[in-house]
């Protein structure tokens, strides 16, 4: 009886300690399915499941997935977690989202106003000079700014554009003395808004889920953005979208961020799949955004929208002062020479 009383003891203990072995191998995070898995949240504002931010975050999840052997899976959000810039960027912080898209004009909210450098009206020439800076050492000081200002909150590893914006409204642009008075959807703080004050316009803040119903019922008489991003959401069908002047004032910047903190808290296998991810997104979205600009023009055009060329040096002659001094303000003339060399 002793003997197997002893046997069975042993049995059991062998037994517990197989069970302890299996319930901590799984345990490198909470819910996490096997050792070193982890999921990444990758969030744009936009709805169109063709907008050309989807294209890249889809080839940030293809290329994360297939280089990690399924280790890392990524769950793609396109405007279902938040369509302000603002809410994404309050969720990175949070850690609710693990990568996210955002603009310059919503990085300053966080502190970090060198970023703004990038929404100057007629900074760039033509994409090429766009991308000679976000590219080169112009883009690798911003990236260090804003992980330095934001104590590693912010990262960026990506540089995207959404496009050259141009002016839509009720009414052509044929000189600068037309936007007087109008209202412009825009941003309504910062060297965007301080532009557009300048020409005559009133920015207007309206939520960009809103815009079709704000330009449709008059709440205000015009917007401005790139052919991919107004078309998409039928803007140009509207009585107070359909006429197009193209200004061309912003070959836009946007961020592709992760949270700092996070990101250093992987394996350093994990972080260079994660930043090899986000160099196949960049040439990804950005191939797919300049496609869609001369598609998304087109089709503007057989619904019925008037597009119109006009000569934009005087719309470049007074954003020239407005740049000097907003780098003054920002501490940034150093960058903004330096981007300026590169024309």
């Amino acid at each position: 009886m002793k003997k197997l009383l002893s046997l069975s003891f042993v049995l059991l203990l062998v037994l517990s300690v197989v069970l302890a072995g299996c319930g901590s191998e799984g345990e490198t995070g909470e819910g996490s399915e096997s050792p070193g898995k982890i999921k990444l949240i990758a969030a744009h504002n936009q709805t169109s499941p063709d907008n050309p931010y989807q294209v890249g975050l889809l080839k940030f999840k293809e290329v994360v997935e297939s280089k990690s052997g399924g280790n890392i899976e990524v769950e793609v959000h396109a405007g279902t977690i938040g369509t302000e810039e603002s809410e994404l960027v309050e969720k990175l912080k949070l850690g609710a989202a693990d990568v996210v898209l955002v603009s310059p004009g919503f990085m300053t909210q966080t502190g970090v106003k060198e970023v703004d450098l990038f929404a100057l009206p007629y900074l760039f020439d033509n994409y090429e000079h766009w991308e000679q800076v976000v590219d080169g050492e112009v883009g690798e000081e911003v990236a260090s700014i804003v992980n330095e200002k934001s104590n590693n909150d912010f990262k960026i590893v990506g540089y995207w554009s959404a496009g050259v914006r141009h002016f839509y409204g009720k009414n052509q642009i044929e000189t600068m003395d037309d936007l007087k008075g109008m209202t412009i959807r825009t941003q309504t703080s910062g060297v965007v808004s301080d532009y557009w004050k300048q020409t005559g316009a009133i920015p207007t803040s309206v939520a960009w889920g809103e815009l079709y119903q704000a330009l449709q019922q008059n709440v205000v008489d015009s917007s401005e953005n790139s052919y991919p991003y107004f078309v998409q959401q039928n803007h140009h069908k509207t009585g107070n979208g359909k006429f197009i002047t193209e200004t061309g004032h912003d070959y836009t910047t946007r961020f592709l961020l992760v949270n700092g903190n996070e990101f250093d808290s992987y394996t350093q296998e994990q972080q260079d799949i994660i930043m090899e991810a986000a160099d196949a997104s960049v040439q990804a979205e950005r191939e797919a955004l300049y496609a869609q600009e001369d598609e998304y023009k087109e089709i503007a055009i057989t619904d019925g929208a008037e597009i119109k060329e006009i000569d934009t040096a005087p719309f470049v002659e007074l954003a020239e002062p407005l740049q000097e001094q907003a780098a003054k303000d920002m501490g940034a003339e150093e960058l903004l020479q330096k981007i300026k060399d590169l024309k």
